[in-house]
């Protein structure tokens, strides 16, 4: 077939696409601004999709940054704080000191706020090497006391021990040849005849024990200070059957601290963990029959003698439970007068605990229960009451207001027909028909976090008869909220509020796990700091 020869026309391209002519100029004119105004849209669509982006890089940092990515960039600012303080008292050579304010108190109150933050590890192992420096300064300025004391703090702090035991022996022979051992051994057997058994550099003990830091096998010095502890020991067994539990207990410390291998000393330990067992027994004795004054008062002798006694800490806040219950009776009894003043020792005892403004809560709705049952304000009999009562009930349930508003819920309103007629078949049944929704109430508070709410629920399931098991599985979900609560405050160094959610976990179930964990840490964030 012969190839088409027909002309192309001269405005025509290859590729069959027109070429423009003279004629074409204003369209081009025309279409040129189109091309431009789309291409300013493109980079405005461009300009606004990077800012988008950036909003979500943004909103994404600021969650990771309120995670634990953040704390670890940015620590809170209570943390901040303390490792500033500490730092300071580390440049001024201010290493420990027993109120807290020395460079190794604050770095451990530091950590024991968060424990994965390395700022305060690494100044602990800094106070060590100034420890170390300081009692090496001493020991060239013959202040043997003193060099002695940093030489503890750097090992306590885990300076390595070869350098530790090296400067032991340099401060050991420097002592022995300055101070003549038979003038501390004489000086010691006088302080000894004296009654001056320890308590100060010119006692007894101290002194046998500057002797056998200079010679370990000195004859003389070990049977003195064998003498000497057993002396003290005879006496912290007469603290013991006087009741001064303290002063028995400083003894068999200063004692073990001397020689932890001394015949008398594990017969008056044992002494002494006997007579504090009996006190304990005593006390939830005491308790266990309704006199909480009496406990307290045992538990108050524990505190004297160790003021962070679990036990009598553990035994104070149940009794201000027994009393905030026997309160709550007493106002259910209409016996307002002497709810309030057995609520108040109850408050004393333990201001923040749960019993406590649960029973207030209880009472205030007694009261407004008791002015709603006066004869002078009942149209009908009891029975007819009783019946309405348990209409506003079923009405407040159907509504959902199951424990609020005060008064006017479906609790209170049960608990009004309750105290009208108790065995009333009615009431009864209205009370097992309640408690599967005391027990979603609970459920539901707790899963939003409104711990107040589910602990308003648990009294209502409790006070709804639910069994015992149930109750006390209950109270352990609250009471490891409470401490997941107590460990956010304590990162956050918020102490009064991590401490408040100790005493609210303690008193819902102190056998809860992570407890005693969670109570040091805080004891060594909060007692070594001052706000």
């Amino acid at each position: 077939m012969a190839p088409d020869r027909t002309p192309t026309p001269k405005h025509a391209r290859s590729d069959g696409r027109r070429e423009p002519v003279l004629g074409d100029l204003d369209a081009l004119r025309f279409a040129r601004p189109a091309r431009g105004s789309r291409r300013r849209d493109d980079r405005a669509r461009g300009r606004w999709l990077l800012v988008a982006v950036g909003l979500v890089l943004l909103v994404a940092a600021a969650v990771l940054l309120r995670g634990p990515l953040g704390d670890r960039m940015w620590p809170h600012p209570r943390v901040h704080d303390l490792t500033a303080q500490a730092e300071a008292a580390l440049a001024r050579g201010h290493l420990t000191a027993a109120d807290g304010s020395g460079a190794r108190e604050l770095f451990e109150a530091a950590r024991a706020i968060d424990p994965d933050l390395p700022g305060p590890r690494a100044g602990l192992a800094r106070v060590a090497e100034a420890a170390l420096a300081q009692a090496s300064a001493a020991l060239a300025a013959e202040r043997f006391a003193e060099a002695h004391a940093m030489l503890q703090l750097a090992r306590e702090l885990s300076i390595p021990r070869e350098r530790a035991d090296a400067l032991a022996e340099r401060l050991r022979e420097r002592e022995a040849g300055t101070v003549s051992v038979d003038t501390l051994v004489r000086l010691a057997a006088q302080a000894h005849a004296a009654g001056r058994l320890d308590g100060g550099e010119d006692a007894a003990l101290p002194l046998y024990a500057r002797v056998l830091a200079l010679v370990p096998d000195h004859a003389e010095a070990l049977r003195g200070r064998d003498d000497a502890l057993a002396a003290l020991l005879a006496q912290a067994r007469e603290d013991l059957r006087g009741g001064d539990l303290q002063a028995a207990a400083a003894a068999i410390a200063a004692a073990r601290a001397y020689d932890a291998g001394h015949v008398d000393l594990p017969d008056t330990e044992a002494r002494l963990v006997e007579e504090l067992d009996a006190l304990r027994g005593r006390a939830e004795g005491e308790l266990a029959r309704g006199r909480v004054e009496s406990a307290v008062s045992l538990w108050r002798r524990l505190q004297q003698y160790d003021p962070g006694d679990a036990s009598a800490r553990e035994g104070l806040a149940r009794a201000a439970a027994t009393l905030a219950a026997r309160a709550q009776r007493l106002g259910a009894d209409f016996r307002f007068g002497r709810a309030d003043a057995v609520l108040a020792q109850a408050r004393e005892l333990a201001p923040d605990a749960p019993a406590v403004a649960a029973a207030q809560a209880a009472i205030e709705r007694s009261r407004r229960r008791h002015a709603s049952v006066q004869p002078g304000r009942v149209d009908a009999g009891a029975a007819q009451r009783v019946a309405s009562l348990l209409r506003q009930a079923a009405d407040a349930e159907a509504r959902g207001d199951l424990l609020t508003p005060p008064g006017e819920s479906a609790y209170d309103r049960l608990r009004a027909a309750q105290a009208i007629a108790p065995r009333d078949p009615r009431v009864r049944q209205a009370v097992e028909r309640l408690l599967p929704s005391a027990r979603a109430c609970f459920d539901r508070h707790l899963s939003a976090n409104d711990l107040a709410g589910a602990q308003r629920c648990l009294e209502a399931r409790e006070a709804l008869g639910e069994d015992a098991a149930s109750l006390a599985g209950a109270r352990r979900r609250l009471a490891q909220r409470w401490l997941a609560i107590g460990d956010e405050r304590l990162q956050g160094g918020q102490l009064a509020a991590a401490g408040a959610a100790l005493e609210s976990a303690r008193a819902l179930d102190r056998a809860a796990p992570g407890l005693g964990e969670f109570e040091q840490r805080l004891r060594t964030a909060g007692g070594r700091v001052r706000d």
